[in-house]
């Protein structure tokens, strides 16, 4: 059985997407390390258990993401909380009425969806 350890974004700044990320999700100073071939790799670990970990690569990115992340304000509503990542470098994607989630895209593309601050029933969150 194994388990998940880091949930990995390639990217071609790392320091940049972590700093995004770090204000976007309110997370300690991250940590740092280089692999083998010189790589600086940052991880940021916060109370959720799971370090998201931003690993360089020399492509930048060219399809839709497969895996993304989900988020959902913790002390705004969900617009507020919108307004505020964009300020952080965040731009809308999609913003179906129909639909409970935004789609936003991070400052080098990758997508993630920002869910209103209650929770919802997972069933609803089919996207």
């Amino acid at each position: 059985m194994s388990r998940i350890i880091a949930i990995t974004v390639d990217c071609q700044d790392a320091e940049k997407l972590a700093a995004f990320w770090q204000q976007a999700l309110d997370y300690p100073e991250p940590r740092r390390w280089r692999d083998g071939h010189g790589l600086t790799y940052v991880e940021l670990q916060g109370k959720s258990g799971t370090p998201l970990l931003f690993q360089p690569v020399g492509e930048g990115k060219r399809v839709k993401n497969r895996v993304h992340v989900d988020i959902a304000p913790a002390d705004l509503d969900q617009y507020a909380e919108i307004e505020r990542l964009i300020a952080l470098g965040a731009r809308v994607l999609k913003d179906d009425p129909a639909e409970h989630f935004v789609v936003l895209a991070d400052p080098e593309g990758n997508e993630f969806c920002v869910l209103p601050r209650t929770e919802l029933v997972r069933d609803e969150h089919v996207h």
